[in-house]
């Protein structure tokens, strides 16, 4: 399924055919999409599918194994340095360094990528921490912090060196729907504060709806996309049996009442 958004005339991201498989089984093939600057694109699905694969893909992790991609206008693996330090990820535990304070977390790839003094470094991330919420915690160990702030030190981290793109992987998982939701709110408020694009992966129905502008879906079984668009309309107006299951939280045609 071509999910390209021809009106996209400077795309944060092009995926064109983009493949892959391990060990001879294909996970998916032909996946494209457009992803615009300035929007929410969620990549969604069920377990298994695919979606922290195509998203290590996006971000230059993982060579596929047939097709392009090119991020902010560039090749991923021709121009991988260049465009580096113009995305930021978080991923899904957060991996912030145990040993350092929330403050040197984020401080970490102002002093790897940039010239700044230590003392600017230290300024720069004490705004990124306020950008999120946690202006007063820089002093404290990632063990001494909840979840949800370890999530969003992990957001002011993959912020400290001004990214116009954002990756996030499974942000709201393990997090309580209290929780959630303001980490929802903290990535609407990025986005229209900082003008950031934000791909996030996620299975949580409620974040998608709250967050996304467009979505696009993965299924194992079909071994590629399924569905892409405004996952409102898509919840209203799609007649694939997969799609309306998701949406819905059904279960499958024929589970006897399983969990999928």
């Amino acid at each position: 399924m071509d999910t390209r958004t021809p009106a996209a005339a400077d795309p944060a991201v092009e995926i064109e055919t983009v493949s892959q498989a391990f060990g001879g089984r294909v996970i998916y093939s032909d996946v494209s999409a457009t992803i615009a600057r300035g929007e929410v694109f969620v990549i969604l699905g069920g377990s298994g599918c695919g979606k922290s694969t195509l998203m290590r893909q996006i971000i230059g992790l993982l060579p596929p194994a047939t097709g392009r991609i090119r991020v902010l206008g560039r090749d991923m693996y021709a121009d991988r340095g260049d465009v580096l330090t113009r995305i930021g990820v978080m991923f899904q535990a957060g991996a912030l360094f145990g040993s350092m304070t929330l403050l040197e977390n984020v401080m970490l790839p102002l002093q790897v990528y940039t010239d700044l003094p230590p003392e600017g470094c230290a300024r720069v991330a004490q705004v990124k921490l306020g950008l999120v919420g946690l202006g007063d915690a820089g002093h404290a160990m990632p063990a001494e912090i909840s979840g949800g702030m370890a999530k969003r030190a992990a957001i002011a981290r993959a912020l400290a060196l001004d990214p116009p793109l954002l990756f996030l992987d499974e942000p709201s998982a393990g997090l309580d729907p209290v929780t959630s939701a303001g980490l929802d709110q903290l990535i609407l408020d990025l986005r229209r504060d900082l003008g950031t694009t934000f791909v996030v992966v996620t299975h949580e129905l409620a974040s998608i709806l709250a967050i996304a502008d467009r979505c696009l879906m993965l299924d194992g079984a079909a071994k590629g996309v399924i569905a892409v668009g405004d996952p409102r309309r898509l919840r209203e107006e799609s007649v694939n049996p997969t799609v309306r299951a998701f949406f819905h939280r059904e279960a499958p045609q024929g589970a006897g009442g399983s969990v999928p």
